[in-house]
């Protein structure tokens, strides 16, 4: 289910089932896998891949730029697998050329209200 006010880009992926909340914005780029739930206010943008079944609570940050000077907007990438928790007001972002262009993320991890990502992890 996708809410009345999210707006998803239409050359975003998503799964059977996954829900969008209320405000949630999901990039152009973004792919999200089956039973995944983006709570309300979320924003999910860049070249970022979400496995299936999390939970990401609402007010998140995923997929931003990487708070890096040398970052100049290349095309870099997040993958999360499956089954984690990510807590209102996380920051999650993506890689950078010199950390080989990824932030990867794997299964069933829990992410704390407030916690921050940081690139190239």
């Amino acid at each position: 289910m996708i809410h009345p006010t999210a707006i998803v880009h239409p050359g975003a992926v998503l799964g059977v089932d996954v829900e969008i909340g209320p405000f949630a914005v999901i990039g152009e780029h973004v792919k999200i896998g089956r039973g995944t739930k983006v709570g309300a206010s979320s924003v999910v943008e860049g070249w970022t891949e979400i496995g299936e079944n999390n939970q990401i609570f609402h007010l998140t940050s995923v997929g931003a730029v990487p708070q890096d000077l040398k970052y100049k907007g290349e095309e870099t990438y997040l993958k999360i697998g499956n089954g984690n928790i990510i807590r209102e007001f996380a920051t999650i972002h993506l890689g950078t050329v010199t950390g080989d262009g990824e932030t990867t993320i794997g299964n069933n991890n829990l992410f704390m209200a407030y916690c921050h990502v940081a690139h190239d992890c």
